[in-house]
């Protein structure tokens, strides 16, 4: 069977994180979902020690104090945690999927995504988290870490689900993109939906000769794309084109231009990221 494994945090994504896992379960033939929620703020929440100035006496009334009101605020935030996961167990249930779990943890969220991932086919994430600052162009502080370190493909759910009837694979000819293809030809995911391949290119016949391989790649599996050459910067074209023609998914590969350059001036992922405002499944 295959298993998915969603993540979720209180933030106003996670409706929609679960709406579309249960898509993808549904889409791949009565998928397992697993639900994490992972507590990695405790450190940060904990009160500060200003004791030092205090006498002795004093030092240890607010030294205990300070520690029961810790307590108290780490058995509110698992007694809020365990609500969260019992909100999307039966949002999932509501939806049609028969098998749901639940997983709570401590720690950093990437690290406790790396356990967990090996036993999952797809994972789903909101783009951004409940601490995030919602400004346009910004993502959540944890996303881009995710998808950088894990190997599974990631969902990147949009604020709000809607019904996926299009998608449209963005390649630029690079490995990752060459998962992305391999996914559309073999997986039930996408099956029976309309698709499109896209790239951005300097000239028609370059950008369609870049699309040679991958379209003759789905071919083969069964699946006919249609093949369309855009031009201009990558994400200002990709995403405006997303939005004229109704895209409902963007299929993309992750990160392949290096990363020197990533780091200094961002990259078409994370631009994408911020400007579509549809769920993007990602391949690294």
């Amino acid at each position: 069977m295959a298993r998915i494994l969603a993540c979720t945090d209180g933030s106003t994504y996670g409706e929609s994180i679960m709406d579309h896992a249960a898509w993808a379960a549904a889409r791949m033939g009565g998928a397992a979902v697993r639900v994490l929620h992972v507590l990695d703020r405790a450190a940060a929440d904990a009160p500060a020690d200003r004791s030092g100035a205090l006498g002795l006496d004093e030092q240890e009334a607010l030294l205990a104090e300070l520690a029961a009101l810790d307590a108290a605020r780490g058995r509110v935030a698992l007694r809020r945690g365990r609500a969260l996961l019992a909100a999307a167990e039966a949002r999932l249930k509501a939806a049609g999927v028969a098998e749901v779990s639940l997983v709570q943890r401590h720690g950093s969220l990437v690290d406790t995504v790396l356990q967990f991932e090996a036993e999952a086919d797809l994972l789903v994430v909101g783009k951004r988290g409940e601490d995030a600052d919602f400004a346009v162009g910004h993502l959540g502080a944890n996303l881009e870490r995710v998808l950088r370190a894990s190997i599974r493909p990631v969902l990147v759910a949009a604020r709000a689900f809607r019904p996926i009837r299009r998608f449209a694979i963005a390649h630029d000819g690079g490995r990752a993109a060459q998962l992305a293809v391999d996914y559309a030809a073999g997986s039930a995911a996408l099956e029976g939906l309309e698709g499109e391949l896209l790239t951005v290119a300097a000239d028609v016949a370059s950008g369609r000769a870049l699309l040679e391989a991958p379209a003759a790649r789905l071919a083969q599996a069964g699946r006919t794309l249609r093949s369309t050459v855009l031009a201009g910067e990558a994400e200002a074209a990709i995403a405006a084109h997303v939005a004229e023609a109704g895209i409902d998914l963007l299929v993309m590969g992750a990160y392949g231009h290096g990363r020197l350059r990533n780091l200094i001036l961002g990259s078409t992922t994370t631009a994408l990221l911020r400007a579509c405002r549809i769920p993007v499944l990602v391949f690294r």
